[in-house]
C-alpha cells in the first residue's frame, strides 16, 4: 500500500508540475498582452494628444500657452514614436525599459501642465481633454511596467 501511494504521488507530481507551469505561462502570456494593449493606448492617447494640441495652436497665440502646448505635441510625438517603434517586439525585456519608463513619465508630466493651463480657456477644453486622457494612459502603462 505504501508502494501504491508513491507510485501515485510519483505519477501526480509530474502531472502538478506541468499544470504549475501551465498557470505561469498563461499568466505571463496574460501580462505580456495587457503590457501591450496599454503601450498601444498609450500611443494612441499620445497620437491625440498632438493632434489635439496642433490645432489649438494659431498664429495669434503666443506666450506660455503656445510654448506648452508645443512642447507637449513634441513630447506626446516623441512617445508616440518610442512606443509605436518598439511595439513590434513581443518581449518587453528587449527593450531599454528605464529609456520608455522615463520617457511616458515625461509625457505625463507635460500633459498634465498642458490639460491644467489649456482647462482654463473653455476655447481649447478638446485640448485640455485630450492631454487628460493621454495623462490617464501613460499612468495606466506605467502602472502595468510595475
Amino acid at each position: 500500500m505504501t508502494t501504491t501511494t508513491s507510485r501515485t504521488a510519483v505519477r501526480t507530481t509530474p502531472t502538478r508540475e506541468r499544470e504549475e507551469r501551465q498557470e505561469r505561462q498563461e499568466l505571463s502570456h496574460q501580462d505580456l498582452v495587457r503590457y501591450l494593449e496599454d503601450r498601444f493606448a498609450c500611443a494612441q492617447a499620445c497620437d491625440d494628444c498632438v493632434r489635439a494640441c496642433t490645432m489649438r495652436q494659431g498664429p495669434a497665440e503666443s506666450g506660455d500657452g503656445s510654448r506648452l502646448n508645443t512642447a507637449c505635441a513634441d513630447v506626446c510625438d516623441a512617445t508616440y514614436r518610442l512606443l509605436a517603434d518598439q511595439s513590434d517586439r513581443s518581449d518587453p525585456g528587449d527593450q531599454d525599459e528605464q529609456r520608455v519608463r522615463m520617457q511616458v513619465e515625461w509625457c505625463r508630466a507635460v500633459c498634465l501642465q498642458c490639460a491644467a493651463l489649456c482647462g482654463l480657456n473653455p476655447a481649447s477644453a478638446g485640448c485640455a481633454d485630450a492631454c487628460r486622457r493621454c495623462a490617464k494612459a501613460c499612468d495606466d502603462f506605467l502602472t502595468t511596467l510595475g
